[in-house]
């Protein structure tokens, strides 16, 4: 996700620097398996327009490996902007 935000950035001329990801996985039983993650973005110090905050938040929605994930798996995304 963080990959396909930086390039939306450089396309649109958006600065990133110091973004930072926080991931968590959730397990679940009976069959063990990861039932949720949990991924966090944080843009200390930087601001965006509403305009930049769609670019990136779309980029990172987009994800082709999250797109490939089990529809079973539950991915709670938060921008803390």
């Amino acid at each position: 996700m963080l990959t396909l935000m930086g390039i939306a950035a450089n396309t649109h001329g958006i600065q990133m620097d110091g973004t930072t990801i926080e991931i968590t996985k959730i397990m679940a039983a009976d069959p063990r398996r990861v039932a949720e993650v949990k991924i966090d973005f944080t843009f200390p110090g930087l601001s965006f327009s509403d305009k930049e905050k769609i670019i990136l938040e779309r980029a990172a929605r987009t994800c082709p490996v999250a797109l490939s994930l089990s529809d079973e798996l539950v991915q709670s995304i938060r921008f803390n902007w």
